[in-house]
């Protein structure tokens, strides 16, 4: 993934849909429990997140997964969402044990909750705005 603003993808790097209320609600919640400030984030209706996107073959406009970029690293589906939780340190650490449930389990729940979040979440009228004080969290 060698690109020549790479400094600017320096990870970890949660790429999520800011129309999406599910999707804009899990960002606020790692913003507001990440507390040593590993994660940053980019929505994929910005020009560093639909490039981010692109890299990895998915298609901004239809995305089909929540994606993490850390450096030449790429998790999507449900290895993204649990390594969030991972990141986040305790309690929340403990939701990696659902890393035990293989993929072939958790990954298709994921993609039907993914294509299905609009119609079961809703979807924000404008992209979801960081506050002040999270804005230089967010690329």
């Amino acid at each position: 993934m060698s690109d020549s603003n790479d400094t600017d993808y320096q990870g970890p790097i949660i790429v999520f849909d800011a129309m999406c209320v599910l999707c804009s609600a899990n960002a606020q919640f790692v913003l507001r429990h990440d507390h040593t400030g590993r994660f940053r984030l980019a929505s994929m209706q910005n020009e560093t997140g639909a490039r981010l996107y692109r890299r990895c073959g998915i298609d901004p406009a239809n995305p089909n997964s929540m994606i993490i970029v850390d450096g030449e690293t790429v998790l999507r589906d449900s290895d993204a969402l649990l390594a969030i939780y991972a990141g986040l340190g305790w309690p929340w650490k403990a939701l990696a044990l659902l890393r035990l449930v293989p993929r072939m389990v958790r990954n298709p729940v994921y993609r039907w909750l993914a294509r299905n979040r609009y119609r079961l979440f809703g979807r924000r009228e404008t992209c979801w705005l960081p506050t002040p004080e999270q804005a230089d969290r967010i690329l």
